[in-house]
């Protein structure tokens, strides 16, 4: 078994970072065997390396190495891409191909972004994983293929099953093996290392001197968050080498380069733009208004229904205490009381009159007009309550209290209202 430093001057690889070595290790260590392995990590952490060491010290590195960008290619032809199609499979198919999977049999095949596979496609793949069967589009024909699957993405693969949009069981038969990849920013003691090496093959490419870093220049480099990782170092590097012609670069001249939206190592970035959720127009205020209002208004419309059916305002105050004082708030300068209440009064008197009947009226024909207010409310009212609530919860990440306080209204109500638009 060939070193983990023997390996990385084979292919490539800069760096001493732990995490780094450990995701080497275990390639070379599975490499051998025929186990699906998923590598994980951000985008440019160098994804690709890994299924290139796993084929070479695999039994199959004398045949075909197929590296596909699922990304890349659009949902309507990648069943054709991956499996192949037959003949007037569908318009355009005047001849019959075969599919990566079987051109690659006996090799492997490295699925780059595996988790943007359309849910179709992902189905036809379980089945590949299972007993190494496929069928070619238009075909009803069983074929076999022997291949090695290792998969990359940069997706949380977890909140994709969450969200149903990736399968739960393929994700299991993917990942026999997880290899993670870190971020750049957690690779300090590599970053300086990898810049020098692009600096030193971009002189040779360009043929022009080296670029060097001033020991300022050096530390706004390791501060910097990269968000792309090592790609973005290397786009760096290039555009330094060639655009300077000073080919010692300052601090100030390397933040020139750098991303300002990203120039600090915090914890998150932190958006500067107002996105389409905020409450940034006065139509979204006036939605938010109406909405509050006619939440107040189900509220009224709820203790004055209890009023007339109970009859007893102590005991409605009594049991209504939190729905009377979110209506009313704190005012002193309002008369809430509900024993000076002459309306209130009218409505028990009201409620006893009706009760004293031989044949009482039903208490839904007695309250016709609450339903009447229901029907007359528009639907333009309506699509944007249900905008307002999904902006919310977007907003708090699927948290219905915090949603709830923010619209004004109870979370058993939010949960009533999502049940009912089927969120």
């Amino acid at each position: 078994m060939e070193s983990i430093q023997a390996i990385k001057q084979r292919f490539g690889i800069i760096g001493n970072n732990q995490a780094l070595n450990r995701a080497i290790e275990k390639a070379i260590q599975v490499a051998p065997t025929d186990i699906s392995v998923l590598v994980t990590g951000e985008s440019g952490v160098g994804k690709e390396s890994i299924p290139k060491i796993i084929h070479q010290l695999s039994h199959r590195k004398h045949n075909k190495y197929i590296a596909v960008n699922c990304g890349a290619i659009p949902e309507g032809t990648i069943d054709s891409e991956l499996f192949g199609h037959e003949k007037g499979a569908f318009t355009g198919a005047t001849q019959t191909r075969e599919g990566y999977f079987e051109v690659a049999d006996g090799g492997t095949i490295f699925l780059d972004e595996v988790g943007e596979l359309p849910l179709t496609t992902q189905v036809r793949l379980l089945r590949v994983l299972e007993n190494g069967e496929f069928l070619k589009v238009g075909s009803s024909k069983v074929q076999k293929t022997d291949v090695r699957i290792v998969a990359a993405t940069n997706v949380n693969m977890f909140e994709a099953i969450e969200k149903e949009k990736f399968r739960e069981d393929l994700y299991y038969r993917l990942s026999t093996v997880d290899i993670n990849l870190p971020p750049l920013r957690e690779r300090q003691e590599d970053i300086h290392i990898l810049f020098r090496k692009f600096a030193s093959d971009f002189a040779l490419k360009y043929k022009m001197p080296t670029i060097k870093l001033s020991d300022n220049a050096i530390q706004v480099l390791l501060k910097h968050r990269w968000g792309g990782n090592i790609r973005q170092l290397r786009n760096i590097a290039e555009q330094l080498s060639v655009l300077e012609q000073n080919r010692t670069v300052s601090a100030s001249t390397l933040q020139g380069y750098l991303p300002a939206s990203s120039g600090t190592n915090l914890p998150a970035v932190i958006k500067t733009s107002k996105s389409e959720s905020d409450f940034s127009s006065e139509r979204e205020i006036l939605y938010k208004v109406l909405f509050d209002m006619k939440a107040d208004l189900n509220d009224l419309k709820k203790l004055t229904m209890e009023l007339m059916k109970n009859g007893n305002v102590k005991d409605v105050e009594k049991n209504n205490e939190s729905l009377i004082q979110k209506i009313y708030g704190d005012n002193d300068d309002e008369d809430i009381d509900f024993k000076e209440s002459n309306s209130n009064n009218d409505l028990i008197a009201i409620a006893e009159h009706n009760s004293s009947k031989d044949t009482p009226t039903p208490v839904q024909d007695k309250y016709y007009f609450a339903e009447e207010i229901e029907e007359e409310e528009t639907l333009s009212l309506h699509d944007k309550e249900l905008e307002l609530i999904k902006k919310s919860l977007e907003r708090h990440n699927g948290k219905r209290k915090l949603a709830a306080e923010e619209l004004g209204i109870s979370e058993r109500t939010l949960y009533r209202k999502i049940k009912q638009f089927d969120l």
